[in-house]
């Protein structure tokens, strides 16, 4: 009896310890599923104009379903003619706190070479509540260099038509990047990822963008855009592709392009 005693006493004790103990928190973090994911390898080889989820925009472009690169799987190719555009189009988006990531993988076969400034598109963000399009993912040609460089940019709002793109920042052309991009609408700031490396000095916010004096404030989104277009007409060279995979967004960072 006594010994039962001793051995209820020591179970008390060491359940209560257990109870007062926090939980040691996972070393791992919690996984993050994408209210959006698109790999293309359930679609049909050939063109395309919706998918899971998205619809396209086009004008003088065509989406096409294709073998993967590295002979799995397949990818999107998107392909437009002078100035047309081609995009993969998410609507109805709605995120939680107005803030997103996206993450994909992309090849351009050719950057522009003319006219000087050309300019392109590869994601664009738009709202309900206002005309204001955020383009978290493009760039320009910049004839004083004589190359392309990525760049963040926004039309249609209080701040103009700009594109902060940056030196330290080029574009290549013909190989394959894992890029991804931030919308917080915390700071209405927009970061960008290439390869999984942040690259700071793409960063803009509410005080701190590329356009005339005032606040860059994000639209309500509702839409985006990930895809081409080219801006000025009659450039070099006369057509562009575009080549697309493992497209991802959701509310956390979905990750998968460390270096």
């Amino acid at each position: 009896m006594i010994r039962m005693r001793k051995f209820a006493a020591a179970l008390l004790a060491t359940t209560a310890t257990l109870l007062a103990t926090p939980p040691t928190a996972s070393a791992t973090p919690a996984s993050s599923h994408p209210f959006f994911r698109e790999t293309f390898d359930r679609l049909p080889l050939g063109p395309v104009t919706a998918g899971r989820g998205w619809t396209s925009d086009t004008s003088h472009g065509s989406l096409t379903v294709e073998p993967g690169a590295d002979g799995h799987g397949r990818q999107l190719r998107l392909h437009t003619e002078g100035n047309g555009r081609a995009f993969l189009v998410l609507d109805d988006l709605a995120p939680a706190g107005n803030s997103f990531w996206a993450r994909l993988r992309l090849r351009v076969d050719a950057f522009p070479l003319a006219p000087d400034w050309a300019h392109w598109t590869l994601a664009e963000a738009s709202g309900f509540d206002t005309p204001t399009v955020v383009r978290p993912l493009g760039g320009q040609y910049v004839p004083t260099e004589k190359d392309n460089f990525w760049g963040v940019g926004s039309d249609l709002g209080p701040t103009g038509d700009w594109t902060a793109w940056k030196t330290s920042a080029p574009a290549a052309a013909g190989r394959w990047s894992c890029v991804e991009f931030h919308l917080d609408a915390t700071d209405n700031r927009v970061t960008v990822y290439l390869d999984g490396v942040e690259r700071p000095e793409l960063t803009v916010s509410t005080k701190e963008h590329g356009g005339t004096a005032g606040d860059f404030v994000f639209p309500a989104f509702d839409r985006l855009k990930l895809g081409w277009q080219l801006y000025q007409a009659d450039p070099t060279p006369t057509s562009y592709d575009l080549r697309m995979d493992d497209v991802a967004v959701g509310t956390r960072r979905v990750g998968g392009c460390a270096p």
